[in-house]
């Protein structure tokens, strides 16, 4: 069912005679939602009928009959008792490398090697001119066998155009030996923080893992600014599509979100920004000084810092052996003093620290580095991204130090077919702890990851609850003792989301005073079955009170 909208001005004639004296006593509003389920996410969670927009903000929640009272509005909308909540914010995504990867061989769910390779001839069939043949997302966990590719097949395939294909983590790359050539990468390249692949016999197999895939990756030509903002208004528009109103992009440079603002400010980029800046030296110069940004729609408060890889490339530092790999326990990307002397230099600022932390050495490193940093100060809200593997002596730092935990839900039903043959059984009940980690801190701020994870909220909503897969697998759930409640995840994806970043007091709720950011629903997410919360679908997207999207099907 569709919400029907009503203009004010087509009230009948005589029926606007008559109530001439009544309206005129009204507030003038610039929207009017009634006969809804209203979500508010609020304190005490409450529910409401209706509310009423102006400028861009709520200025009042409540009963239909009360606010048609006290308001008339330039737009009407009935609901028809559909399901509305604040607009959803992922909390940890990677959206303009989201959208500039729109362009590469999507490489998400092959099931083989072949499978891949077969997607990647497609694309340059498709694109037979450009200067790079990308792709992302395989995963060799999902392939028979469970081995690395190596370069053979694309030397044989594409000898004359460099290739360099990401693995769904992020954190390790294939490339052919065109790309090794340009990079100038060979198996005497030195490198730290990440690994060059080499066969028994010392030859490159083609297999970057962490800081060795940038050697590589640098020489890729940037997109024109042309199709830079193509790509970011086409990735703004799948955002719209499942609800996602702000977004937290871990991890930019200044001319990245110099290019999205820019686009902000000519009102064709609709969705709000929590941009967390690399921290290299011109970052620093540029932003430090001048000390955090906010405004509705641009908030530049946090340096996004990467303590180790991945568990899936195993590149995540452990505090003991991979299970699979007893002489392996990955690495940090940085010597520890490099995270000290950060942690130092942004704890004499008002900026956060977020780091990605995926191995329980890593977790213990950088807790242990917050809590001498911070001296006690209690709301600077430092976040550790992913916090994914902690061991049991640590998770009680989180609210010790007043650490936010960041994480990821679709992350522990992805991992969870391969992440005990990483840790062992024992160390997998440590992990993707966000029950334990919530108890702490008191807040989860919930994202996907995305492009790592699918950009869609509600997949990590109902692995959240559910702890299950697409499949809706396992049967029961995966480690249910670390489920959030259906209450929790809104939460973790609205209010908590916008307290991780400093705007709470702006965002997150449908309130009075906030951001009249909310999507509309045909099922309520607090009742429906478990197995029916995956495939559901956002029905509209409303941005500061103007619709952005309506489902056409």
């Amino acid at each position: 069912m569709r919400l029907i909208f009503k203009l004010g001005s087509t009230l009948a004639f005589g029926l606007s005679v008559g109530l001439g004296g009544c309206q005129s006593q009204r507030e003038a509003v610039d929207l009017l939602v009634t006969n809804a389920t209203v979500y508010t996410v609020d304190s005490t969670f409450s529910k409401a009928q209706a509310f009423a927009v102006r400028d861009g903000h709520f200025v009042a929640v409540g009963t239909a009959a009360d606010l048609q009272g006290r308001y008339r509005a330039a737009q009407t909308v009935d609901a028809h008792g559909q399901f509305i909540y604040p607009g959803f914010y992922d909390a940890h995504c990677h959206f303009y490398r989201y959208a500039l990867g729109l362009r590469s061989a999507n490489l998400v769910g092959a099931t083989s090697w072949a499978e891949t390779v077969g997607r990647l001839t497609t694309h340059r069939q498709q694109q037979p001119t450009a200067a790079w043949l990308t792709g992302r997302g395989w995963d060799q966990n999902d392939w028979p066998g469970q081995r690395y590719p190596t370069k053979d097949t694309l030397d044989r395939l594409f000898p004359d155009v460099p290739v360099l294909l990401v693995r769904v983590d992020g954190h390790a790359a294939l490339v052919n030996q065109k790309a090794l050539d340009l990079a100038g990468v060979t198996a005497a390249t030195p490198i730290s923080g990440g690994v060059i692949g080499r066969d028994a016999q010392g030859h490159l197999t083609g297999l970057l893992v962490d800081n060795a895939v940038k050697l590589v990756a640098a020489k890729i030509p940037e997109p024109s600014p042309a199709e830079a903002d193509a790509a970011l208004l086409a990735g703004q528009q799948n955002c719209l599509a499942v609800g996602l109103t702000s977004l937290a992009d871990a991890g930019l440079n200044k001319e990245d979100i110099d290019r999205m603002a820019a686009l902000q400010q000519a009102r064709k980029l609709h969705l709000r920004l929590y941009a967390m800046l690399n921290p290299t030296p011109s970052n620093k110069a540029y932003y430090l000084p001048k000390g955090p940004f906010f405004s509705d729609n641009l908030t530049i408060s946090s340096f996004k810092v990467y303590a180790d890889g991945a568990l899936g490339s195993r590149g995540a530092a452990l505090l003991a052996p991979y299970t699979d790999r007893p002489h392996e326990t990955g690495f940090l990307l940085q010597h520890p003093e490099y995270y000290r002397d950060l942690a130092k230099e942004l704890a004499a600022t008002k900026f956060q620290m977020n780091t990605h932390a995926i191995g329980d050495s890593s977790n213990r490193l950088l807790l242990d580095i917050y809590g001498a940093a911070l001296a006690g100060q209690t709301d600077r809200r430092w976040r550790i991204e992913h916090a994914q593997v902690v061991s049991p002596q640590d998770v009680s730092k989180f609210g010790q130090y007043h650490i936010v935990p960041s994480v990821q839900p679709t992350h522990a039903t992805s991992d969870m077919y391969w992440a005990g043959e990483r840790l062992g059984a024992q160390r997998l009940k440590t992990a993707y702890v966000y029950q334990d980690l919530l108890k702490q801190y008191g807040q989860l701020a919930l994202g996907s990851d995305f492009p790592v994870e699918d950009i869609n909220p509600l997949y990590g909503f109902h692995a959240a609850v559910a702890r299950q897969d697409a499949k809706n697998f396992p049967a029961g759930g995966f480690q249910m003792e670390n489920a959030l409640t259906r209450q929790q995840a809104l939460r973790g994806m609205t209010t908590w989301a916008a307290h991780a970043a400093f705007e709470d007091k702006r965002k997150g709720q449908i309130k009075a005073g906030m951001l009249a950011d909310f999507v509309v629903l045909d099922t309520d997410l607090l009742t429906a079955p478990n197995e029916k919360l995956h495939d559901l679908k956002v029905q509209q997207t409303w941005i500061g009170g103007k619709n952005f999207f309506t489902r056409k099907d």
